[in-house]
């Protein structure tokens, strides 16, 4: 190993660790240093497909995108996506290894530790710098000799570290002083500094706060980062989700409702959607909360069996009719795709096991399969024509497959020449993706990220808006949302150059000298 290492931990879960690590990687790599980012084992459902179709963290793939880096398997060897509360499947370096028991994957972790220091060492032989985030907390004593994310990884890059903690929730002295107090005297020798994170108000209100902990922990409080209610990069599924739940339907603006499933992934399908101005998106919950919806969508699932048994115990296909039956549109996206159609099933217990009747909307079944379809892709669409109009760039993470019985497709895909898809199947059974029925109103896609690009977006946005009997609105509208969500890594990264001493952690990797917030092309 050559790279200096810098380690990203926290006081607890979702205090920042994703952006905090991701902006330090864009500060780093502006001032012309070569970093890379590294989780050792991430626990989510919110996933993102490789150039050579492994499947990795999406906060990994932010962090490499921060980098200016194509993410790797590498950068997340383990990735636990739950599918129950006790269960997980687990992928490593980027291929499904298997599902296990939450006490059973425990026993486990020594042979998946080699894992972890093969991932490192390829990085650290690559690149200067490798900026690596922890897991949970910092002080989790029941897993310590079971740690794979936090000191474990500190230790073999013997790296320093930075600690975060939330302000927003309280109690941060005992977050900070508590956490520092559990590790060993070795562990906070490596500690260089402390970031609070979260802060809303004055800020010089909190100057005997900083004055207490430095004097307490003899460490130096590194910066106070004031929230950015506005900010929109890829954060932990609860801060996107939070945000879109208080959203309030408006009858001057497409009202789209996603609904929200208990094991939902790639939250982040949904993105550029919720900032289009003539958009209000919101997840539901409840049934009745689709009143007013323009569109309901049902997105992807960990385990779509189960979240479909949910779903129609709550009550929400009788109302999903009624929705469908008085004109609205209704889209699936992966497992959301699979819960449209007449039977979903699951003989070898790839999820849950069992079989259950889908919405029956869509002329389609879907059996799942053990192996695991994952590829990155770029699909022509078919339902929605309009001139000119481009293909998407998206992705397929899914186990099933589906028989799309009476359906026109809704996507011609084109994937790598080497795409496998389940049970061995070759290119010319994937070309054409995704079902829609005679109306075009009721449609499902494999393909997340189908509303990441601008052109498709607005094409499908002005298509309802057609039916509304308002004028459309001009492509540039869409551009400027992309433009805008591709320029927020520099935004937030800009924010901590404001806010932050990064002095100290530029002097560790080497480089006392550089100027953070020089942004070198």
């Amino acid at each position: 190993m050559s790279a200096k290492a810098l380690a990203v931990l926290g006081t607890g879960s979702d205090v920042g660790k994703s952006i905090i690590a991701a902006g330090l990687c864009r500060l780093l790599v502006r001032a012309g240093i070569g970093v890379a980012p590294f989780k050792a084992q991430n626990m989510s459902n919110n996933s993102y497909v490789t150039r050579e179709g492994k499947e990795i963290g999406r906060a990994q793939a932010l962090q490499a995108q921060a980098c200016r880096l194509d993410p790797h398997a590498d950068m997340n060897p383990i990735l636990l996506k739950p599918e129950s509360d006790r269960r997980a499947q687990i992928v490593v370096q980027g291929t499904v290894w298997g599902k296990s028991e939450a006490r059973d994957y425990w026993a486990t972790t020594t042979a998946l530790a080699e894992r972890v220091k093969d991932s490192y060492g390829r990085l650290a032989q690559e690149f200067e710098v490798i900026v690596i985030e922890g897991a949970g907390s910092a002080a989790e004593m029941n897993l310590r000799d079971r740690d794979l994310a936090n000191w474990a990884v500190v230790a073999h890059a013997d790296a320093r570290v930075v600690l975060v903690a939330d302000i927003d929730r309280g109690g941060v002295f005992a977050q900070i002083v508590g956490t520092l107090d559990l590790i060993s005297v070795e562990e906070r020798a490596r500690v260089i500094g402390v970031i609070i994170n979260k802060f809303r108000g004055d800020r010089t209100l909190f100057d005997d706060g900083i004055r207490f902990l430095e004097s307490r922990t003899g460490l130096p409080v590194l910066g106070v980062v004031p929230m950015l209610q506005d900010l929109s990069i890829d954060q932990e599924d609860s801060v996107a989700v939070e945000r879109a739940r208080q959203m309030l339907f408006d009858p001057t603006h497409i009202n789209i409702a996603v609904v929200l499933l208990r094991r939902m992934s790639n939250f982040t399908d949904f993105k550029h959607l919720a900032w289009e101005e003539d958009v209000r998106l919101r997840y539901v919950e409840r049934p009745q909360d689709l009143a007013g919806a323009d569109v309901v969508i049902i997105p992807g699932s960990k385990n779509t069996l189960e979240d479909l048994w949910a779903l129609r115990e709550a009550g929400f296909q009788e109302v999903v009719h009624r929705h469908v039956g008085s004109g609205g549109e209704l889209i699936g996206i992966c497992g959301g795709f699979q819960m449209l159609g007449r039977r979903f099933s699951d003989p070898e217990a790839v999820e849950s096991g069992g079989e259950i009747e889908g919405f029956g909307l869509l002329d389609i079944s879907t059996v799942m399969m053990p192996v695991k379809t994952t590829s990155l892709i770029e699909a022509q669409p078919l339902h929605i024509l309009e001139e000119g109009m481009s293909p998407i760039q998206g992705y397929y993470i899914h186990m099933g497959v589906t028989d799309r019985g009476n359906e026109g497709p809704c996507f011609q895909v084109s994937c790598p020449q080497d795409f496998s898809g389940p049970g061995g199947g070759s290119l010319a059974e994937v070309l054409l993706d995704g079902a829609v029925n005679r109306t075009g109103l009721v449609w499902g896609t494999y393909i997340h990220g189908v509303f990441d690009q601008p052109n498709f977006r607005r094409a499908w946005l002005n298509r309802i808006r057609r039916r509304k009997g308002w004028e459309i609105l001009n492509l540039d509208t869409s551009e400027s949302v992309s433009r805008r969500l591709n320029g927020e890594l520099d935004r937030w990264a800009d924010h901590l150059a404001t806010h932050l001493d990064v002095e100290p952690i530029f002097r560790w990797v080497g480089y006392g000298n550089a100027v953070p917030d020089e942004r070198v092309q």
